[in-house]
């Protein structure tokens, strides 16, 4: 069964005693002949006591749902007093309440003739009858008010999660502000990192080297000639190619301050050992014209 619930207007709700027949004329369990309506006894046509013939709506009974139409008139001395206000076809009554229908019979398994049931009319039919708060066979004077009831707001045409969908996406926006507005935990902007580490600033008064070349440090980079002066504020590109001749290994993760101080050592300390080495090897410079016109009158 899948009735049209949460799409159609409720027109009028409330709970009723319902009890069930079968009606084709054949005259079994006091069979009074076909529906007034005209229409073949079947599966979801519904007898009412007052409601026009062609209404339509439907029934929940413990959690279990199912589509009517009003095809018959009844039930008769039953709903006096306002008490059983609906008749239900042998077949849904079975399947609403779980048992079987014996279609010989025309009884339903269980031995239960009445259940109480929750009604939503979601249309007015078009033939004789009396819309709104059902009254017993052929007694208008004595409306039952207690079978009406205000219909509930999870069947006024939307239902509870769709409800719940549509203030969680309208909140979404104003969560999403507050969240781009709020200020860093740490107070400070996030720097990002290139590599293994993150590359330090330079220093004041020093230019911070390209991106790609020797200056590196790595073993075996093309490094190209110096152009600049090693003791000036800028690391000469010749010292820092000494550095990864010297100490590849070393060179490789210093910041640029200290690579600058290690350059300008490594620069001092091969200049002493090459005059060093001079003096050891005794190197001898080019001997001048007076010196070797000296030597040969010896």
């Amino acid at each position: 069964m899948n009735p049209s619930t949460g799409t159609d207007d409720v027109l009028l709700h409330g709970e009723v005693k319902a009890s069930y027949f079968w009606d084709d004329g054949s005259g079994i369990n006091g069979d009074t002949g076909a529906p007034a309506s005209g229409e073949p006894m079947q599966k979801g046509l519904f007898a009412a006591p007052s409601w026009p013939l062609g209404t339509k709506g439907y029934v929940v009974y413990e959690g279990r749902t199912a589509d009517f139409f009003i095809g018959d008139r009844g039930p008769g001395d039953p709903s006096a007093d306002c008490g059983v206000m609906l008749d239900m076809d042998g077949q849904t009554f079975a399947e609403l309440t779980g048992e079987s229908w014996n279609d010989t019979s025309y009884t339903v398994s269980g031995g239960a003739g009445h259940i109480d049931v929750e009604y939503f009319v979601t249309e007015w039919g078009s033939g004789n009858g009396t819309e709104g708060t059902p009254h017993p066979f052929q007694n208008p004077s004595a409306p039952c008010e207690s079978a009406v009831s205000p219909v509930p707001a999870s069947d006024t045409g939307e239902s509870a999660e769709t409800q719940e969908a549509q203030e969680a996406e309208a909140s979404e926006p104003a969560e999403q502000e507050r969240q781009e507005q709020a200020p860093d935990e740490s107070g400070a902007p996030e720097e990002e990192e290139s590599g293994d580490e993150a590359q330090a600033p330079a220093a004041a008064g020093e230019e911070a080297p390209p991106a790609s070349g020797g200056e590196t440090g790595s073993a075996g980079s093309d490094v190209p000639a110096d152009t600049g002066d090693a003791t000036s504020g800028t690391v000469g590109q010749h010292a820092l190619a000494l550095v990864a001749d010297e100490m590849p290994m070393l060179s490789g993760g210093l910041t640029l301050a200290g690579v600058t101080a290690v350059a300008l050592a490594a620069v001092a300390a091969k200049r002493a050992a090459a005059a060093a080495s001079d003096r050891v090897r005794g190197r001898h410079r080019k001997p001048s014209r007076f010196s070797r016109e000296a030597k040969a009158t010896t």
